[in-house]
């Protein structure tokens, strides 16, 4: 282990931890641990938004995919930009409007109040499918931290899981929603200047693309956005951009940060910061992958590791421990505000909805934060084994949650005939769509995104259950 790079990480997380300490003093209720109390302003908003979604997959998996692959798959990146820009413009400013109009603090209450539902069954079913997917979600990050502590400090893998683990909860159990959002947003100015920072001195080092693309070549791999015009091509750009892209518009753990924002007239702004930041951000990725194709022509042992073996490769030990501190501010955010969101439903939607209705506000963030802690120890034990990729498994939790969760979002706020039985077996269908549909997709002669028949089926069946009612849910839309 090299001194400089321990006292690097040791220092950057020092000030996280401080950071923590700073805002949690403001964490005295429910509302404000998982909510914030509705007083971010649009800059907290749209980092936390974005830096909250871009995981290790930004600078292991996506990193990765062009490594091994080539261009043809920046479609992933373009697809990601494009819905995410249409959760902002037209998903964020309603719900952030309907949420508090109806005086809910998850996603999955919005739910039950949409629909009126007094059994709490769609409650239930959202709780136990989030719980599921956001645990494989949480496990990838662990794996990342495992891998990447174990690659750069010589640790022991488990040491790696271990000391991400307790660096994240920490913070989340400490302060919640608010201090969050503050190291979402410091993390993501960090995140951004390294990941566009390292492509430009290597391009400049390497003299220009030109180098690079004659390496694609080399390597027979994608050197086109449009490798051919046929009908199966232009199939496959829209496999690869929306069986990402849907995903957006049901990830609670991006959705809630829409909800914590104090002004909903300032939602313009935070969309223009926050799709910024991504496109950046996600050029940077692009070009780290490329990149690792010129540097390493013989390919790497872990291709995931592409962007720290780069680094490592052509710059100085501290520039490498800082792309790991990166790294992990990247998987660390998306780790804390997951975490968040599901011990925000067992205290929200479980404990308080379910178990105990005449729980107080002490009540209840307790039971959050001891959530915190549960969930983290089944996250540990799952990673502990190594049961997949990193990228693999961001696809099936990003993919099970989109399917479960972004129809009824998006139907539920534009479609007045919602009612408990649609809102019910759309959960449903789109959830276990997704979860088998990796078995189904190894028979097919394309590659089916798990998203892709996960949102389709899921909206049908909004829709189809929406008639079965002869009293549909009055009232008119939520306008913001």
């Amino acid at each position: 282990m090299k001194l400089l790079e321990i006292s690097t990480f040791v220092i950057y997380f020092t000030a996280i931890i401080f950071l923590a300490l700073f805002t949690s003093k403001k964490q005295k209720s429910d509302t404000s641990f998982v909510l914030g109390n509705r007083s971010l302003n649009f800059w907290l908003t749209a980092l936390s938004a974005h830096a909250s979604d871009m995981s290790s997959w930004l600078f292991m998996a996506y990193p990765m995919l062009i490594f091994t692959t080539g261009l043809f798959n920046i479609w992933a990146a373009v697809g990601l930009t494009f819905c995410m820009f249409l959760n902002w413009q037209f998903i964020a400013p309603k719900v952030r409007s309907a949420t508090e109009k109806m005086n809910n603090l998850t996603m999955f209450s919005y739910f039950e109040s949409r629909v009126k539902d007094r059994s709490g069954i769609i409650k239930t079913l959202s709780a136990l499918l989030s719980f599921i997917f956001y645990i494989i979600y949480i496990t990838s990050g662990l794996v990342a931290m495992g891998l990447l502590v174990e690659s750069l400090f010589g640790l022991s893998y488990t040491m790696g899981i271990s000391i991400g683990l307790l660096i994240v909860v920490f913070y989340v159990f400490l302060g919640g929603y608010t201090t969050v959002a503050w190291i979402d947003l410091f993390q993501g100015f960090f995140l951004l200047g390294v990941i566009l920072y390292i492509p430009i001195v290597l391009i400049s080092k390497i003299g220009g693309f030109e180098p690079m693309i004659q390496a694609i070549k080399m390597q027979n791999l994608s050197t086109s956005l449009f490798p051919s015009f046929n009908a199966k091509t232009f199939l496959e750009i829209i496999f690869i951009s929306l069986g990402w892209g849907l995903g957006y518009l049901g990830q609670p753990h991006i959705i809630t940060k829409f909800m914590g924002i104090k002004n909903v007239k300032d939602m313009p702004k935070a969309k223009w910061v926050g799709i910024s930041w991504q496109a950046f951000a996600l050029c940077g990725a692009t070009l780290l992958g490329i990149i690792g194709i010129y540097i390493f022509p013989n390919g790497l042992q872990n291709p995931e590791l592409v962007s720290l073996d780069l680094v490592k490769a052509t710059m100085l030990p501290f520039f490498a421990a800082l792309i790991l501190c990166a790294i992990l501010a990247a998987t660390t955010n998306v780790m804390a505000a997951q975490i968040l969101v599901v011990a925000s439903s067992i205290g929200e939607d479980f404990y308080k909805g379910l178990l105990k209705k005449t729980a107080t506000h002490k009540q209840t963030l307790n039971a959050s934060r001891l959530s915190v802690v549960f969930v983290a120890i089944i996250a540990y034990v799952i990673a502990y084994f190594k049961i997949s990729t990193i990228y693999k498994l961001v696809l099936y939790a990003w993919s099970g949650l989109g399917s479960s969760f972004g129809p009824l979002l998006l139907i539920s706020l534009y479609y007045r005939k919602v009612n408990k039985l649609s809102a019910f077996m759309g959960i449903l269908t789109g959830g276990v769509t997704a979860g088998i549909w990796p078995l189904i997709n190894t028979k097919l002669v394309i590659d089916v995104p798990p998203m892709i028949p996960g949102f389709i089926l899921s909206s049908i069946a909004i829709y189809l259950f929406s008639f079965v009612k002869e009293k549909p849910l009055k009232g008119k839309r939520i306008k913001t």
